[in-house]
């Protein structure tokens, strides 16, 4: 131990013994000196830490490599169309989803119809409609089908069928003012809208209630093969080609409001195409696929009715036009279509988007 520490303490331990006199003692009394060797402490051999012990081996083993799993995909394919076929008529009913119609496998058009359930990925075929059909246009009102418009084997057909699930039975109602292929339909409230057509600019509402049709205001631009939707009591129109030609597809969007009888014209398409398919689903309206005369399209745009304003989305997984599309319980099932430009290539698939 270092001698100036040793010394220190010798002088601390001193001044404690002095401390201790009694406090009764005689203010007289001189303390007893102590001998010095009393305060010695003798120093003890320099104590050395020692080393310390060595730590027992420890292996670590490489930690297991983590599987980089990709996220979930926003598409999935279904149970496919047990018919093959494009330019078909769809709508959503009571839970099932209704394919109506088309150019079939074989390039003919078909009188067929098809209910989708999507909560048990399962379809079945249901009665006919009357007269073969493709281009045709399908809404969903008071839980039965409409079917109207399209081409028939005669040309243009103005003439419009309803589906009554429950009874499994097709019957005729009043017919189009206009007759036209290529139209699109979508209800607004209690009445459906049937707008559009090869040559035409027409929009024309039917009331079930009283069986009739009325004229409303035309649309600003006349075209076919579009898309249409209904968001917050308003119809929205988008896409299609002018007098059935696909090298004038158009990026047209424009808003039909039943109240007032008007049209407004909106963010235009990003991509102009025809022969593409619509859905809402939460205020937005998204759009899938299409043809031009050099493809047909996959891709996914979707609308946002409040900024007015559109952004891409994950494209479909197979490039398709003639299709149709429905909303099930957040999802979006696109059904059918034709997989080359024009004619031909009539598909089954049934792709499923959930955004």
């Amino acid at each position: 131990m270092n001698r100036r520490v040793i010394i220190l303490l010798a002088a601390i331990l001193a001044s404690l013994f002095v401390g201790c006199v009694p406090a009764n003692a005689p203010a007289t009394t001189t303390p007893t000196a102590l001998p010095a060797t009393a305060l010695a402490i003798t120093p003890t051999s320099t104590v050395r830490p020692s080393a310390p012990s060595p730590s027992p081996s420890l292996t670590i083993a490489p930690a297991a490599p983590i599987p980089l799993t990709p996220p979930p995909s926003n598409w999935q394919s279904k149970a496919p169309v047990p018919t093959a076929r494009s330019e078909v008529a769809v709508a959503e009913v009571n839970r099932l989803i209704y394919v109506a119609g088309g150019v079939g496998p074989t390039g003919a058009r078909v009188a067929t119809v098809e209910a989708y359930d999507p909560s048990a990925d399962i379809w079945r075929t249901i009665k006919p409609m009357p007269l073969a059909l493709d281009h045709a246009a399908a809404a969903s009102l008071g839980g039965k089908l409409f079917v109207m418009g399209g081409a028939s084997d005669r040309g243009a057909s103005n003439r419009v069928f309803q589906y009554d699930p429950v009874l499994d039975e097709w019957s005729e109602r009043a017919p189009l003012p206009t007759p036209r292929a290529a139209l699109a339909a979508a209800p607004v409230g209690s009445t459906i809208y049937a707008v559009g057509g090869v040559g035409s600019n027409a929009i024309e509402a039917y009331s079930p209630a009283t069986n009739a049709w009325t004229a409303r205001a035309p649309m600003p631009t006349a075209r076919d093969h579009l898309a249409a939707v209904t968001v917050g009591g308003a119809l929205y129109v988008i896409g299609g080609r002018v007098n059935g030609d696909f090298a004038n597809n158009l990026d047209a969007h424009e808003r039909y409001d039943p109240a007032t009888n008007q049209w407004v014209r909106l963010a235009r398409l990003p991509t102009a195409r025809s022969g593409l398919a619509a859905a809402a689903l939460d205020g937005k309206i998204y759009v899938f696929g299409g043809e031009s005369p050099q493809k047909t399209f996959n891709d996914n745009e979707v609308f946002d009715t409040v900024a007015n304003t559109w952004s891409a989305r994950a494209a479909m997984p197979t490039a398709r036009h003639g299709i149709g599309a429905a909303v099930f319980n957040g999802t979006i099932f696109v059904l059918a279509g034709g997989k080359a430009p024009g004619g031909g290539a009539s598909s089954p698939l049934n792709e499923a988007y959930r955004p």
